[in-house]
């Protein structure tokens, strides 16, 4: 016949429980401060992202506009050509005279 011997649980010091309470309170602690956080830098760069989306929506109105003006800069210098050749031309006609 076998008999099993009962250990008693060894006794925790006060010291080392408390110590280990208070380690566990600064765990917590920074999990909080951790999430929060992360919670902030979400935040920061969902920011981040709709600020970089309007700027590039931005970007492509003044690229838009930017081609429409050099389009009608080169129509009004075509157009002022034309008309300073017609000058050109009304003045070699009085000079031919």
């Amino acid at each position: 016949m076998s008999v099993k011997a009962v250990t008693a649980p060894s006794e925790v010091n006060a010291d080392d429980f408390h110590a280990l309470e208070e380690k566990v309170y600064r765990t917590i602690e920074l999990l909080k401060s951790a999430r929060e956080a992360k919670a902030a830098a979400e935040r920061d760069a969902a920011r981040l992202r709709a600020q970089l989306e309007e700027r590039e929506e931005q970007s492509e109105t003044l690229r838009s506009e930017n081609i429409a003006l050099r389009k009608e800069r080169e129509e009004v210098r075509g157009r002022i050509e034309k008309m300073l050749k017609q000058i050109e031309a009304l003045t070699n006609d009085d000079s031919g005279r």
